[in-house]
């Protein structure tokens, strides 16, 4: 039997054990830092399992990253505890590096959060101060402090710029009329059930579980009318759109799919609501395409176009186009032009609240609320979601729909009609009707098929920037000056000569000269071939906007080396592509059709224009891009028909990518004039142009014009 002694000492040892065992805790299993940090990550490859990474867990998988490594550094350099503790505790950590490395295995953005040095913001901080709280573990005095984020500037200020046409639109308008029922909707809404409740996550939940079978579309009115002011006639989907403008309602987003003319339903809207002065900001492939746009919806309205620091602008117009890259610089004095409307296309440009273009879209739109009791607002997209629910939270914010942490009051309000709150059934239900009915509106084509034509053809204008840009418009004018240089010697030695005739025989000569040297020199022959080069980037992109909204694409392009700059555009985009040109065999083209036509990962198909034109079936695609032009009418129709044949059940869009500007708006006019000819020879009046025709009249169209301007 143990003595009293015994006991005492046995008692003495347990004690000192159970003491050392205290001391070790923060290193045990259940405590400390370590078993917070696997939970976090874990909650987040849950997250990137379902494909919801969203922001606040990118800012806590970098905080863990972080911690992790300070953790880490904190375990090596602790003399107090064994190595067999310290290698337990490493093994833990490489635990939690293996769970995150999974994560970011998922979701790629994640990647540059694990090696990221850089300080942590002010919201990144908090979590992390949280979670040393949670684990137990003293705070240094820096952690005790809370930091607010700053207020982050709509845009750099030493970059803005004033044109002088705002300047003098500015004098001209020194003070904008007051309305003070701008601040009639600026009063917060009446306190309800839901005001203590955080709704945007179940806002976004709500478009997850909550459709119901449903589609994301508003009801919308019937028209009264398809006529437009620009003489042209609306398709009935469009014109319901426009009509719900006209009854009042004012804030849309508005995601048909490409091809349902979300340019001419926004352009209406903003006409029958009167939102002018108007600001359009899109990106700078398209902005030359608003312009006209503008001029063929509603010719009534002038429009200008920000180029640069806008030297050339006309301030005084009633709207103002501007590209996302240039925003930053003209975000100071259009936040004060006054515009009571504000279109956004490829809203899905603004989804990163981190990105420059997406706070200075967020300012003008709160600008422009400020200063107009009740702004048209339409964001236009035909992918509002791209990766999460999530991307919906930077374009709800533009519309006014939330704020950065609830509902505004319109959105509020139909909430609490619903007198459900996000623990009773049918909120999430309730609760996405409700955003819907705020203004979304999605069309498919197969939805309105009835409306559209089966075929059609829609020109997009393109800038084509920098030195290539420069040198085709240089090449050009060249060619001009030589083209006039010799009609006023031709002119001189033949005075009585009718001018047409002579206009002429310059171009036959011209082109006859061009067909020995198609290779060298500034001729028709060669421009055309730079522009096809310069529009294969810019036709490119325009392709992955497409395929992203509506899927399956066919690019065609006349060129191999305009081919293979497409083809690493795509793979650099992320698109899988397959390709038929002319050096295949039969065996490896068929192989690539069937590769487009059955499976579901092959976004696009680059075509050559001349060895896909015929024998090929791509009807899996609904819509073209034609890269380059062809020379005739026949031979484009012909890629179109790839897509446009039996079987095809939607109507099909050609997309032709115009370069503006230069001697390719004058091809595709001549082609589609020729178009009309080839019609009329059904009935044996006549029989299509030549390829040689077209380039004569290219030619006698560029001289023309000079002569004109003498």
């Amino acid at each position: 039997m143990a003595t009293s002694g015994q006991k005492t000492r046995s008692g003495a040892k347990s004690s000192s054990a159970k003491g050392a065992q205290q001391r070790r805790r923060p290193h045990q299993d259940e405590t400390g830092i370590i078993p917070v940090l696997a939970r976090v990550v874990r909650g987040i490859e849950n997250a990137a399992e379902r494909g919801k990474v969203n922001a606040a867990n990118r800012v806590r998988y970098r905080v863990v990253a972080v911690l992790a490594r300070e953790e880490r550094a904190r375990i090596k350099g602790d003399a107090s505890i064994t190595d067999a503790e310290r290698t337990k505790e490493l093994t833990r950590l490489d635990g939690i590096a293996t769970i995150m490395a999974k994560t970011a295995a998922r979701d790629a953005s994640l990647i540059q959060l694990l090696t990221d040095t850089a300080p942590l913001s002010p919201s990144a901080q908090e979590v992390r101060r949280t979670l040393l709280i949670e684990a137990g573990t003293p705070l240094a005095p820096e952690d005790l402090v809370v930091v607010t984020e700053p207020e982050q500037k709509p845009a750099v200020e030493e970059r803005q710029v004033v044109p002088q046409s705002v300047r003098q639109y500015q004098m001209s308008n020194p003070f904008l009329a007051p309305d003070f029922s701008a601040y009639q909707t600026a009063q917060p809404s009446p306190r309800g059930d839901l005001d203590s409740w955080e709704l945007i996550e179940p806002l976004f939940r709500s478009f997850e579980i909550g459709a119901g079978g449903g589609a994301a579309s508003m009801e919308l009115p019937e028209a009264r009318s398809l006529a437009t002011p620009g003489g042209l006639e609306l398709m009935r989907h469009q014109a319901r759109f426009v009509e719900s403008a006209r009854e009042g309602h004012r804030s849309y987003l508005l995601a048909d799919e490409p091809g349902l003319g979300k340019t001419a339903q926004a352009l209406l809207a903003a006409d029958v609501a009167k939102a002018y002065p108007l600001l359009v900001v899109v990106p700078n492939v398209v902005k030359v395409n608003w312009a006209r746009e503008v001029d063929k919806w509603t010719p009534h309205r002038s429009a200008t176009v920000v180029h640069g620091d806008g030297d050339d602008i006309d301030a005084f117009a009633d709207v103002v186009i501007v590209n996302y890259e240039v925003l930053d610089r003209h975000v100071a004095w259009l936040s004060r032009r006054g515009f009571r409307g504000m279109i956004v296309d490829e809203a899905h440009f603004i989804k990163n609240k981190e990105s420059q273009r997406s706070k200075n879209v967020q300012a003008l739109s709160r600008s422009i609320r400020q200063q107009s009791p009740n702004p048209l607002l339409v964001a236009l997209t035909g992918t509002p979601l791209i990766n999460q629910i999530e991307d919906f939270r930077m374009i709800w914010q533009f519309l006014g729909w939330i704020d950065e942490k609830k509902p505004m009051p319109r959105l509020m309000e139909a909430l609490e009609e619903t007198e459900l709150t996000p623990v009773d059934p049918g909120f999430f239900a309730a609760a996405r009707r409700a955003v819907v009915g705020m203004g979304i509106v999605r069309r498919k084509k197969v939805d309105v098929a009835a409306d559209i034509p089966a075929r059609r053809i829609a020109d997009i204008p393109v800038e084509l920037d920098g030195e290539a840009g420069r040198s085709i418009r240089e090449a050009e004018r060249a060619l001009v000056a030589r083209l006039v240089e010799r009609f006023r010697r031709l002119r001189s030695s033949r005075p009585d000569a009718d001018a047409a005739d002579l206009v002429r025989l310059v171009a036959a000569a011209e082109l006859e000269e061009s067909k020995q040297t198609q290779s060298g020199g500034d001729n028709v022959f060669t421009m055309v071939r730079r522009i096809g080069q310069a529009k294969a980037t810019p036709a490119a992109d325009y392709t992955v906007n497409l395929a992203r909204n509506v899927g399956k694409v066919v690019f065609f392009a006349k060129h191999i080396d305009v081919m293979d700059a497409a083809e690493a555009h795509f793979a650099k985009a992320g698109l899988r592509t397959v390709s038929i040109r002319g050096d295949q065999t039969s065996k490896a083209r068929q192989a690539e059709i069937d590769a487009f036509q059955n499976d579901p990962d092959v976004a696009v198909a680059v075509c050559s224009l001349t060895a896909a034109g015929v024998g090929v079936n791509l009807q899996a695609a609904s819509n073209v891009v034609l890269a380059e032009l062809s020379w005739t009418n026949a031979e484009q129709t012909q890629a179109i028909d790839r897509v446009h044949r039996i079987g095809q059940e939607l109507p099909v869009t050609a997309w032709r990518i115009i370069a503006a500007q230069t001697i390719d708006g004058r091809i595709a006019e001549l082609i589609d004039s020729k178009a009309g000819l080839a019609a009329r020879a059904l009935d044996g009046d006549t029989t299509e142009a030549t390829e040689g025709s077209v380039q004569l009249e290219a030619l006698v169209a560029l001289l023309s014009d000079a002569i004109r301007e003498l």
